[in-house]
């Protein structure tokens, strides 16, 4: 897969910043993917104008997964989303949240007859998952034998179209984006709920987190984040 490495520096004010604030993501549509030389996606918009409204420099890079994860531990100035808030990440970086709210979903191929009632079933079959992604950390807390991890979701979702794995595990508003888009998927198992928003560096300043916040919590209050989420054929699960 190619990756796109796209950087947005925005100057929006006459205040010079010593530092230039790092966003990175991933391709992980609807909420973060390439097209076109240009980054989109659901949570894209919603970061876009987060930053707008904010005296800040800032950057938009999409990375592979993994590599953004670790970027984002040992760099100051940087924050990662679309990223699910668990208890293993809770205390390795400062939150702003939710850009979402969601069910994780196991998902199988259409027609394939993989039908595991619950995750003990479920154990029985290959799941595929992305590296250092919290649902990899959610199939080895609950001790799946059969796990394969991939760079990213492209290739996990190839896998399972070619029959390679049995099921992999996503976010249900993805599951239903690959749906819309024709994709030959099926849910087979719903689990958890997860809270999804930015990871940032435990060094950024408490002053620009709480900005952040008071950014998104806007955009939830006005009714933006609901309304982008119907632009991209999602719906609210608040």
């Amino acid at each position: 897969m190619r990756y796109f490495a796209f950087a947005l520096a925005f100057l929006l004010s006459g205040t010079v910043q010593a530092e230039t604030l790092k966003l990175l993501t991933e391709e992980y549509p609807p909420y973060n993917f390439s097209e076109n030389g240009a980054v989109k996606g659901a949570s894209v918009e919603q970061a876009e104008l987060m930053m707008k409204a904010l005296d800040t420099e800032y950057s938009l890079t999409v990375l592979p997964w993994a590599r953004a994860l670790s970027l984002t531990e040992n760099q100051t100035w940087t924050c990662l989303f679309t990223t699910g808030h668990d208890d293993e990440r809770d205390k390795r970086f400062k939150w702003v949240e939710p850009l979402l709210v969601d069910h994780m979903v196991m998902v199988r191929k259409a027609g394939s007859g993989v039908n595991p009632a619950n995750i003990e079933e479920a154990k029985r079959f290959t799941v595929g998952s992305q590296r250092e992604d919290f649902s990899a950390d959610y199939l080895k807390k609950n001790n799946f034998p059969k796990i394969d991890l991939a760079a990213d979701m492209e290739t996990t979702e190839k896998k399972l179209l070619s029959g390679r794995i049995d099921l992999m595990m996503t976010s249900e508003k993805t599951f239903e984006a690959m749906r819309n888009q024709g994709k030959a998927l099926e849910s087979a198992l719903i689990l958890e709920g997860k809270l999804y928003g930015f990871a940032c560096n435990l060094g950024l300043p408490d002053e620009l987190v709480a900005k952040m916040q008071a950014q998104l919590d806007k955009l939830i209050a006005d009714g933006t984040q609901d309304h982008i989420f119907a632009k991209h054929g999602l719906q609210s699960k608040k």
